[in-house]
Order: C-alpha cells, then structure tokens, then sequence
C-alpha cells in the first residue's frame, strides 16, 4: 500500500518534526530508489529504498578568511562594494564558507556581532549569480538605520542592467503585482493572486537588437528575485537564467552565458549617520560584453 513520502519519514524518523522533514525533501535531500525526489506527497511503497541526507549545521560564527573585495567607498560606518557574479553574500548550508560574509570579517574585524553573528553587517543580499553594488553596515547604529530603510525602501533607489532575450513591448514600463513563493515549486518565486508581496519594477529598453535586448531596470520594492520574474513575466527572460530563463536559447549563443546576466549597476541612499546623499556604481562587467553582446 502506497503512503506519502513525508509520513514514510515521519514514522521513521521520530525527533524530526513534519516541517523539518518537509524541508529537506523540497530541498532535494531525500532519494526513493537512488532519485531525488523533492515533493512531500510523492507516494512510495513499503519495498521502496529511501536515503536522507541531513546536511551539515551552518557554523554558529563565521569565520574570517582572505578573500579579495573589490571596494566602492568605506568610511567608519559604511561600506560599498561591487560584488562578482558566483560569490554568496553569507554561509548557509552548501555555502558554509568562502562567502562574502567570511571576506569582510577579514577586511573589517570589528564587523563580528553588527546586526547578528550568522550576517554581520548585511543589510540586503544579491543573488549568488547577480553582480555589482553592495552596502555593509560597520556600525550598529548604521545597521539600524539601513536595515529599516531597505525594507521600507526609503531613501533608495535601486537601478539593474539586465541582458534579456527579446525586447519587451512597449519598450518602457512599470510591472506592478504580488510576488511569493510558486504554488508548483516552493524554490522558486512567481506572480500570485494571493499569500504575496507587492512588487514594482520599472523598466527602459537601453538598446536592442531585436533577438536581445540591455534593460535598465529601477526598482521600488526588493522582493526576492524580483527583476528575474518580473521581465519573465512579460516575455523577455534574463539572458542565462537557468530557473526563470531560455536555457534553449541561451546554449545557441558563442560563447553560452555562464550566469545570469543581471548587474547591480547604482545605489543611491543617504549615508546613515550623516543622512549625506550618496550613489555607488559598479563598471558593468565583462561578460556583459560577450561577442554576442556587441552588437549593443
């Protein structure tokens, strides 16, 4: 008789509660017969062979290590920096060193304990694959600061430039909608009816050559994967987005994206203590000038 994947587990694994076991098999932990099977419905039978991985626990205190950053502007409260594409901003399971975190605990030892000790300094994150401008609290009292101000948004202005395939039509609007976790594929994030967020993007075609297109894009919210789902949404997906994407389309081009091409290019806010206007600007990046891309 065929039973749910997650109560198979429950019934074997007594110290682990239904959540736990729920998220490691979403998080794709869990094989029946040696494959990865990532939902918690999924019916197995008796004979079934099943493994758990339980990943390793995130270190309580990361550790400093010497990883190069590539700094913007650093006072004693603040730091901007431009962050390359494939570096995560702090350790989690996967990730449990070599992040930016563990790099700006060597640049700046006093950081340790600013706003937590799992994220010290981290006010907002970039996607592991997503380029360009970061701010870092030094400071408790800027922490407190730039903490409230990027989740209202205020004092903010966010602006991307993102290569897409296609152009979007018209070539300047605003998205506007909710945003939360996708019903079919809790990973991912999607537009809902329901259970969401707002979320507003505002974008301008920069330059186009019909099949691709460079997008700047100024956002009003910072919802996760925002810019990602939203230019999906209308039709001109992220040139190398393997979740949101074309992968078809992007094994065509010479040479093939290696990330995507989603760049953090300026941040303006006021600095937190002297509330002074600042803007930081990463150079766009090199893969943003692939050979394909010339044409731009």
């Amino acid at each position: 008789m065929s039973e749910r994947l997650d109560i198979v587990l429950m019934a074997r694994n007594h110290d682990m509660s239904r959540s736990r076991i729920k998220g490691l098999i979403e998080a794709g932990h869990v094989k029946v017969n040696g494959e990865v099977v990532a939902k918690a419905g999924a019916k197995v039978d008796e004979a079934d062979a099943i493994e758990v991985f339980i990943p390793p626990p995130v270190p309580a205190i990361p550790e400093p290590e010497d990883i190069p950053i590539d700094v913007l502007y650093e006072d004693e409260h603040l730091l901007a920096l431009d962050k390359p594409a494939g570096l995560v901003v702090h350790p989690a399971p996967g990730h449990l060193s070599g992040t930016l975190v563990n790099a700006l605990l060597a640049h700046c030892p006093a950081l340790g304990g600013i706003g937590g000790v799992s994220r010290p300094g981290i006010v907002h994150r970039l996607d592991q694959y997503t380029s360009g401008v970061m701010v870092v609290a030094k400071t408790q009292r800027a922490m407190d600061v730039l903490s409230r101000e990027f989740s209202s948004h205020a004092n903010l202005e966010k602006t991307y430039l993102a290569l897409v395939h296609g152009t979007p039509v018209p070539m300047e609007g605003r998205i506007e909608n909710m945003m939360g976790r996708s019903p079919f594929d809790r990973k991912k994030m999607a537009i809902v009816e329901r259970n969401g967020k707002r979320a507003v993007t505002n974008y301008r075609v920069v330059a186009s050559s019909g099949a691709a297109s460079l997008v700047k894009c100024v956002i009003e919210t910072g919802r996760t994967h925002q810019i990602r789902v939203h230019l999906a949404s209308i039709g001109v997906p992220v040139v190398g987005d393997v979740v949101y994407g074309r992968p078809r389309l992007d094994r065509q081009l010479d040479p093939p994206p290696a990330r995507q091409l989603l760049h953090a290019w300026r941040l303006a806010l006021r600095h937190p203590v002297t509330r002074e206007p600042m803007a930081f600007e990463a150079p766009v990046p090199e893969d943003f000038t692939a050979p394909w891309a010339s044409r731009f």
